[in-house]
């Protein structure tokens, strides 16, 4: 990269059988790891109760954001291409659901990231990496904070689901993975910010 780059990494508070959620493990691990000498690195832990405007905010501030939530049940990673403003009806842990069950009244019904989601994915799984593309975060905590990600900073965040189960639920596994992939969602920013020159010259 030319120039350095901030990005946040969030993973979620306990949730229910998970007194640790290994999504905040891997954010730490991430920590620990870094994503190369011109990258900073923040992690944040995000409670399992619906994300405040205080959140969108820290998050607005830095370059980029990256959500890690858990998949119950799952044993691939989980790269999330949209996030979706309504149908929000399950409650928290503290027992609470907006009333109007969307992220931002008035919003867009779904946003999704500039990064390509998809390329990123289908590049990881010709390397043999479990790693699947997904246009559905699945209306709970994961899918509100990405939605005020995407809204509050202009589309530049990523949601990746990490598996609770299979090989990848080993953080010796899944962080250097999630490093990866980062660093791969990093260098489609960087090419998306580069100016095209025109090389024309008129006579």
């Amino acid at each position: 990269m030319n120039k350095s780059e901030t990005v946040v990494v969030t993973g979620f508070g306990p949730f229910r059988q998970f007194l640790t959620n290994p999504s905040w493990e891997a954010a730490q691990g991430l920590k620990l790891i870094g994503l190369g000498e011109k990258v900073a690195v923040h992690v944040k832990e995000v409670p399992v109760n619906k994300v405040n405007n205080s959140l969108c905010t820290y998050v607005c501030l830095l370059q980029f954001a990256v959500h890690l939530g858990l998949a119950r049940g799952s044993s691939v990673v989980i790269l999330e291409q949209t996030g979706k403003n309504s149908g929000y009806r399950d409650r928290d842990v503290c027992g609470f659901c907006p009333e109007s069950h969307c992220c931002i009244e008035g919003g867009p019904q779904k946003l999704d990231s500039v990064i390509n989601m998809r390329a990123v994915s289908e590049h990881f799984r010709r390397a043999g990496m479990d790693v699947i593309y997904s246009r559905d975060a699945g209306r709970y905590l994961c899918d509100f904070a990405y939605y005020c990600s995407l809204y509050h900073g202009q589309g530049r965040a990523a949601l990746i689901h990490v598996p609770s189960s299979g090989s990848l639920a080993s953080a010796d596994r899944l962080v250097p993975l999630l490093q990866a992939l980062i660093q791969a969602m990093l260098e489609q920013l960087e090419e998306q910010q580069t100016p095209t020159h025109n090389c024309s010259r008129s006579s």
